[in-house]
């Protein structure tokens, strides 16, 4: 594992966007109707939370238990729709189907068929699928208002710039707001909002301890939203997290509920290439990957009860400790 804190996130995924578009031509899609320019006021989203699950209305088969199987669901008929006494020179004269038992247009509209909607099975539950991710994070909010200070850095080097002292600023205050803006996935907000964080964890000190309460709900949300992009970087930044004092792994223990349940459904969300060579490792996107590393450093800073808590939440997962 290499080393948490020299790892810069912010700036390789400023990297791995510039090579995307303009070395591999890869198109992105178009931002947010709802997001304008880095100078313009978002438009409030309506009806859309981050991390909500669609119901689907489809048809879906259901369990027969006495078969053990699924089975699609069926209308029942009615008693009009069987044949009676004395329809038999109806169906010689074509005014009535055989089949059905239903009349042609001069009487009852034949019935129609039940639709085979796939092969019968278990309904998908869509573990993997995105869920909602509107641009209304807080970070985004106070960026546009002008109310951070923090500008991109014109330079060659990746960074950004503070137009105040970082060490004079509000980390109570401040870095719960960069955690909301963990989650963007549009320029300058998700690398202002990543470096921010960055920067802040870096320099936060014993600052960082009293703020652990305020960050499970953004870092929650972001995992909520199910897209591996957005994952892997919240992965990264936790693991920063945990690094960047003391006793702030032993911190995170009691939140392990919130934070867990979504490491679970990835856990082994691994990239299989066979015998191929995967050349991509540096820009640390294998979800599955990701996830193994982020435990095993909760287990090595959360202290004695950081395992058993992780076993609860985790099953399949195992010690790295070497007892």
């Amino acid at each position: 594992m290499s080393d948490v804190k020299a790892v810069d996130v912010g700036g390789a995924l400023f990297v791995d966007r510039y090579c995307d578009v303009k070395i591999k031509g890869m198109a992105f899609g178009k931002p947010s109707v709802q997001s304008g320019s880095c100078f313009d006021q978002t438009r409030p989203s309506h009806g859309k939370r981050p991390g909500a699950h669609h119901v689907s209305h489809e048809p879906v088969p259901k369990y027969f238990a006495k078969a053990q199987t699924h089975v699609w669901p069926v209308e029942k008929r009615t008693t009009g729709q069987f044949l009676r006494k004395g329809d038999g020179g109806a169906i010689k004269r074509g005014d009535l189907s055989a089949t059905r038992g239903q009349r042609n247009f001069g009487g009852l509209v034949p019935m129609a068929s039940p639709k085979i909607h796939g092969p019968i099975g278990p309904p998908t539950a869509h573990a993997f699928s995105k869920r909602d991710n509107p641009p209304d994070t807080t970070f985004r909010k106070f960026y546009e208002r002008g109310d951070l200070p923090v500008a991109v850095m014109s330079s060659s080097r990746n960074t950004i710039v503070w137009k105040v002292d970082i060490d004079a600023l509000d980390s109570p205050h401040s870095l719960p707001i960069f955690f909301d803006g963990i989650r963007e996935k549009e320029e300058p907000f998700r690398f202002l909002a990543v470096k921010g964080v960055e920067d802040l964890l870096r320099t936060g000190g014993v600052k960082i301890l009293p703020t652990i309460p305020q960050l499970i709900i953004p870092i929650k949300t972001a995992l909520n939203t199910r897209d591996p992009s957005v994952i892997c970087v919240t992965l990264q930044l936790l693991q920063k997290l945990v690094v960047s004092g003391e006793a702030i792994g032993e911190a995170l223990v009691p939140y392990y509920r919130q934070i867990l349940p979504i490491l679970n459904v990835f856990k082994n969300k691994n990239l299989n290439i066979g015998d191929g060579i995967d050349y991509a490792q540096r820009k640390r996107v294998n979800v599955g990957a990701m996830i193994e590393e982020t435990l095993s450093l909760f287990e090595r800073h959360g202290g004695e009860d950081a395992f058993i808590n992780i076993k609860y939440m985790v099953p399949t997962y195992e010690s790295c400790v070497n007892l």
